[in-house]
């Protein structure tokens, strides 16, 4: 790429670390493998290893994986990605769940409109719920289901709860591996000491960690210039966010290889959807909670809590049925990508057990 043979470098204090931001020695460590090392056609026959599809949806074009379960009578799951992440980061618990094992899985792994090589909404107000009404007809009148399960983590998270609030009957159960943004219900009545403390936390962690969200909330078209047009700014973006919300000790590459970070950067890099992407935050920051005091989703819910992402379970049951908690002993916020196997046991486990009482 010739961009990278002309990178201008920033300066960086004394012994800054990633307090900062993305370290300088490790992105000019990222920066020359990605030069002389990386082999994006390697990497892209990986992915073509997966069955791609794509589909036009009420005049959207979206991209899938579409992985069949090998035993008998699989359960289809529509999975949902989040942000920095692309459906790369979901595809090492496609194996796990479509394995021929008691419960196995037809696995759908779509891209969100506006990442990867899903077309980019152009009209202004695109949201997930919106999405979420895109994966219905995903679901039912592409792929034929008349009942499935859904599962997602950071946006993912959001598509799903939107699924279920909105087909309850289609929707099989719901699992989350995570829980934060956006919040479903308003209701903060009555508030228990573990909720309270959590709230506050979470905005301690705002001030501290959420600059990039804020700005992706407020002003996305600005930043989209200089992550569309330079790959070292579009990589120390999104570097940035692997290691401080992963479980790596502060070593990125106990959870994430320079290979794995390079792909789904040369996701966005390759389709040029980084503009799109941020504006999600953009749009789903400026629409109120869908639940009104004392409403719920009544859809069973299994709930996975990684590093970074622990509520109280009292705060959960506030807008979801959970019927399955889990606190894990390791992993962060890309789970799928650093804990497959926790992560593919825990949602065989939650779905074994409702389909059992069903």
């Amino acid at each position: 790429m010739q961009k990278l043979q002309l990178l201008r470098w920033p300066d960086e204090v004394q012994h800054a670390g990633w307090e900062y931001g993305t370290n300088l020695r490790y992105m000019q460590e990222l920066a020359a493998y990605w030069r002389q090392q990386y082999n994006w056609r390697r990497q892209e026959a990986a992915l073509n290893r997966f069955p791609h599809f794509k589909t036009s949806i009420d005049g959207k074009d979206i991209h899938f994986i579409y992985a069949r379960g090998k035993g008998p009578h699989p359960v289809p799951i529509i999975i949902t990605h989040g942000w920095p992440g692309s459906f790369y980061e979901l595809l090492k618990i496609v194996p796990l769940l479509t394995e021929d094992t008691d419960l196995c899985f037809d696995v759908i792994i779509p891209s969100i409109p506006g990442f990867g090589f899903s077309a980019s909404p152009q009209e202004p107000g695109w949201t997930l719920e919106k999405t979420a009404h895109l994966w219905h007809k995903l679901m039912t009148t592409v792929l034929g289901y008349s009942r499935y399960a859904a599962s997602g983590t950071d946006f993912g998270s959001g598509i799903t709860r939107y699924l279920a609030l909105h087909y309850p009957q289609q929707l099989i159960g719901i699992y989350l591996s995570y829980v934060g943004f956006p919040d479903f219900n308003a209701d903060q009545d009555d508030l228990t000491t573990a909720e309270q403390a959590y709230l506050k936390e979470r905005q301690q962690w705002m001030m501290r960690e959420g600059g990039y969200a804020m700005m992706q909330s407020t002003k996305p078209q600005t930043l989209s210039y200089s992550l569309n047009d330079s790959p070292l700014g579009l990589a120390a973006w999104l570097v940035e966010k692997f290691q401080s919300l992963s479980d790596c000790n502060g070593n990125i590459e106990t959870r994430f290889t320079k290979d794995e970070l390079l792909t789904n950067i040369m996701i966005y890099w390759v389709t040029q959807t980084i503009p799109s992407s941020i504006r999600t935050y953009y749009e789903n920051a400026r629409i109120p909670p869908p639940l009104k005091k004392g409403e719920r989703i009544e859809v069973p819910a299994g709930i996975g809590l990684f590093k970074g992402n622990k509520p109280p379970i009292e705060w959960v049951q506030r807008s979801l049925n959970v019927q399955h908690w889990t606190e894990m002993p390791r992993g962060g916020h890309f789970a799928a990508m650093e804990e497959p196997e926790l992560l593919a046991a825990d949602m065989q486990l939650f779905f074994q057990a409702i389909k059992n009482e069903g």
